[in-house]
């Protein structure tokens, strides 16, 4: 059945890229089990035209070993490029000039400087798609997309979308099924955006909680309630900017 499913999707890749007279895929590894999938997805679907690229900034050394194994289980073409010091620059430009006018509250700070990570991964992933021809492909899944656990213009920009259909739990099987390695497939689910981040923690439910909403099961009213305003509340990024029309 799972390989039945990996087919179409790798047909729908190929379907896409062919629709849009591009010539092949890439895709960010971070070395979480998403992008994995998605990294040995692109991989089958265009086993010459297919490139990850692997973005370090200021990350957890662990995060790139697992990305490395990742490409190399599945035999994808990688580039790695460490935007740290890009990171730095602009986040220190930026900063410093507005803080003169209007100060910034260390919250604000931080997500400001998590939320430049993933848009600066985008720039990377979209200026190589550019120069080869290639589409972005996104590795949002089913709970991230519906919950907003993406970064505007971040990692959710892309071309193309493999996995937003499926739920975490359905990630899971994917990766195994894909022959995804068991350090990847056991690691905590984590975006990477500060030390000892992690994606449970930060959203405040777990991935099987928000798969079972999603399934239409009974979740305690806590969690159901933290999902519905995280859905609500992202509302803005799953939708073309609001724009005024002259009446």
């Amino acid at each position: 059945m799972l390989n039945r499913e990996i087919d179409k999707i790798v047909s729908w890749l190929q379907e896409q890229v062919y629709a849009a007279n591009a010539k092949g895929l890439v895709v960010g590894v971070s070395g979480g089990i998403d992008s994995a999938v998605a990294a040995a997805l692109i991989k089958r679907a265009f086993p010459d035209a297919s490139l990850g690229l692997i973005l370090p900034i200021s990350s957890n050394p662990q995060d790139v070993i697992d990305a490395r194994l990742v490409v190399q289980t599945v035999n994808l073409t990688a580039v790695e490029l460490d935007l740290t010091s890009e990171h730095q620059s602009i986040l220190a430009k930026v900063l410093d000039g507005i803080n003169n006018h209007h100060p910034v509250v260390e919250l604000n700070q931080r997500m400001a400087d998590a939320n430049l990570r993933a848009r600066l991964r985008m720039c990377a992933l979209y200026t190589a798609a550019n120069a080869l021809n290639y589409l972005v492909v996104g590795t949002d899944n089913k709970a991230e997309y519906y919950t907003g656990y993406f970064t505007k213009y971040g990692d959710g920009a892309c071309d193309l979308l493999p996995l937003v259909d499926f739920t975490k739990g359905e990630i899971y099987a994917l990766a195994q099924s894909l022959g995804i390695p068991e350090p990847i497939i056991v690691r905590q689910p984590s975006a990477g955006l500060w030390p000892g981040q992690t994606d449970e923690g930060e959203m405040g439910t777990t991935y099987a909680l928000i798969d079972a909403f999603l399934n239409g099961q009974q979740i305690p009213d806590p969690d159901r309630e933290i999902i519905e305003r995280m859905h609500e509340r992202s509302k803005h990024k799953r939708t073309l900017p609001a724009a005024y029309r002259r009446s």
